[in-house]
């Protein structure tokens, strides 16, 4: 038999997409798939199926719910299959939803240089995925991290909209004009979760007359982090420059660290729906 759902994780694996397997894990009486099927589920697609109807659909609709509130802890849900909701099995069934790849950062850096280097050398060693790119193809080194993605770009600007959702967008060029591109460009979407861009405060000065200009709001401007980096770090090296702005980004993403296991015990939740 053909599991979608095995090539879907494989491709998750690989571009670091978040999803939930969902498992039927018991069944009880008539039950549309047996124990053991499998499907993947992300935010814009699925793969495989438990068994199609109103199941499914609140499986699905569970699992999104999950990633919207990036949870990370395993879940038990019993369902009791009702006729009067179109499922006429009678039986029930007990489903478990594990969220994958939702620790892993994605995060973009604009800018192949020397601090781009130092930073992303530092990166590819954390729970993060990493889009490198310029327009500068002799600017990569010959080995690149294992994580890290190069993509030479002869018009970087372009590749932010196709970015995931709640990306990390560095900017690091080494062109003041293409920064101002990107800046201009990140600001425009409103799911990323971190931007910021390398320079001084007079630069952030700069920049921030020309956004006003061109009409960015001052909710929009606020979202820009310039200059970046731990301040207590004062070394202008690249590698120091590099462990500033690496320092910052582990703080950002892990903000709520330990949230979650305060809020979730510690075994799988099991939840109850007695009819679907």
């Amino acid at each position: 038999m053909n599991h979608e759902w095995i090539t879907a994780l494989n491709q998750f694996a690989s571009e670091a997409t978040p999803g939930v397997i969902i498992t039927v894990v018991e069944e009880r009486g008539s039950t549309p798939r047996n124990a053991g099927a499998k499907m993947v589920i992300s935010q814009a697609e699925q793969y495989d199926t438990i068994g199609g109807g109103h199941l499914e659909y609140k499986a699905i609709k569970i699992a999104r719910q999950m990633l919207q509130q990036k949870q990370s802890q395993p879940r038990l849900e019993r369902f009791s299959l009702g006729a009067s909701l179109g499922q006429c099995c009678g039986g029930a069934t007990t489903l478990l939803f594990e969220p994958v790849n939702t620790d892993t950062v994605q995060i973009v850096v604009f800018g192949a240089g020397h601090v781009g280097r130092a930073l992303v050398s530092i990166l590819a060693s954390l729970p993060c995925r990493v889009r490198w790119i310029d327009n500068r193809e002799d600017q990569f080194p010959n080995v690149i991290p294992e994580g890290v993605e190069p993509l030479v770009s002869e018009f970087p600007a372009d590749e932010v909209a196709s970015q995931p959702t709640n990306s990390y967008f560095i900017v690091m060029t080494h062109n003041h004009q293409l920064d101002q591109t990107l800046t201009e460009a990140i600001l425009q979407r409103d799911d990323f979760a971190y931007f910021g861009l390398i320079g001084s405060a007079t630069k952030r000065h700069k920049f921030i007359h020309r956004l006003h200009a061109k009409g960015f709001s001052e909710a929009q401007i606020k979202r820009m982090t310039c200059p970046m980096g731990i301040a207590e770090v004062k070394g202008k090296l690249p590698a120091e420059i590099a462990v500033s702005v690496a320092g910052e980004i582990i703080a950002h993403y892990n903000a709520d660290f330990g949230c979650d296991q305060q809020s979730t015990p510690a075994d799988t939740t099991v939840i109850e729906r007695l009819a679907i």
